[in-house]
């Protein structure tokens, strides 16, 4: 059995069903129902004895123990944080909370039993954190992608809380001898995104007829990954990766936002056509995010050369499928845009 945190999310429920659907391996998913965690996430595992939820917050270092005793797990996923840039500009503590300290109480508790293990156990226990590739700062238009040796330097308070948690998740290796993999991973999209992000907002914001908000000149460049062969790269950190070592995933698909904004139109265009025109009439240039990393990119050489892995997506085949999974999906996008939701986009975007 895995103990996956933040699985009722996007990237984690992604995670949840990829891996129920390659392997009988049973899942317990923790879970806060923060406004991006959702159950609808998870609707097709309704029954599935291989699935245990529990709702909890990965700071309750009680719940963690009794899970780690109840379900003995032989490896945890950590995906739990508070992950939106802008929401890290208008609140940080929430992200210190989570992202800090939530990653902490996992590793002590982590270690906790690991420490009780033996043999074959203790030597085959992982500890996998999923990062981010905004961890190492901004690029200018020229410099090479983001290595896994690349200096930290975080610009925004999720992506200082996101360092500060890769930091931990480090010592906790070299100090207690705890075997940690960490994948700092560029952009993921695909389904079950929540619409505050880019890609679904854009989609969301589209079919309602409503502006696209760009911010700046929409010039800000971001490495694309399709978040099924994120799951496949985790899935390959788990079987194979070394103890104490971080892998770069990455699409391989750099893009300024524009572009990804006008390839949305343009499928909108082909797929669910306006009457009005083109969805391309909507875009509208807002007031840039204060301190908005310029570039990032990263460089997945090592985890292919080391695991074999590589993105099974191009840009064009993964961005067709997000289109199509949101046409197909009305019902989900309008449940998760509850009076909180529209109290946020209000909050960011009113101003600008």
């Amino acid at each position: 059995m895995i103990l996956v945190t933040g699985g009722a999310g996007f990237i984690g429920a992604n995670f949840v069903l990829d891996w129920l659907r390659t392997s009988d391996e049973p899942v317990v998913n923790l879970d806060a129902l923060t406004y991006a965690g959702n159950l609808e996430n998870l609707a097709s595992l309704k029954g599935d004895s291989r699935h245990v939820f529990v709702q909890g917050d990965i700071c309750d270092r009680k719940l963690v123990d009794r899970l780690f005793a109840e379900h003995l797990p032989r490896a945890i996923v950590h995906f739990a944080a508070e992950s939106h840039v802008d929401r890290s500009i208008h609140g940080p503590g929430d992200f210190v909370r989570t992202n800090v300290n939530g990653t902490f109480t996992l590793l002590e508790a982590a270690r906790g039993h690991w420490m009780t293990l033996e043999g074959e156990a203790k030597a085959g226990f992982r500890f996998h954190h999923v990062s981010t590739d905004e961890v190492y700062g901004s690029l200018g238009p020229n410099d090479p992608a983001f290595t896994e040796t690349k200096t930290y330097e975080p610009n925004s308070p999720y992506s200082a809380s996101k360092a500060a948690s890769d930091h931990l998740v480090r010592a906790w290796h070299h100090t207690y001898g705890l075997p940690v993999t960490t994948s700092n991973c560029s952009n993921n999209y695909g389904p079950y995104h929540f619409p505050e992000k880019l890609i679904p907002l854009m989609i969301a914001n589209a079919l309602a007829g409503k502006p696209l908000p760009v911010y700046g000149d929409g010039m800000q460049i971001r490495d694309w990954l399709f978040v099924t062969d994120h799951c496949s790269a985790i899935r390959a950190i788990l079987a194979q990766g070394t103890p104490g070592e971080v892998y770069n995933v990455g699409g391989w698909n750099e893009k300024p936002n524009i572009e990804i904004v006008n390839t949305l139109c343009a499928l909108l265009d082909e797929l669910k056509p306006d009457p009005a025109g083109s969805y391309r009439r909507l875009i509208t240039y807002v007031t840039d995010r204060p301190g908005h990393d310029r570039r990032y990119a990263i460089d997945a050489r090592k985890i292919e050369r080391e695991l074999g892995w590589r993105p099974a997506e191009t840009f064009d085949t993964g961005i067709r499928k997000t289109v199509e999974w949101y046409l197909a999906n009305q019902d989900w996008v309008a449940h998760v845009q509850s009076g909180a939701y529209r109290d946020w986009v209000e909050t960011n975007y009113a101003a600008r």
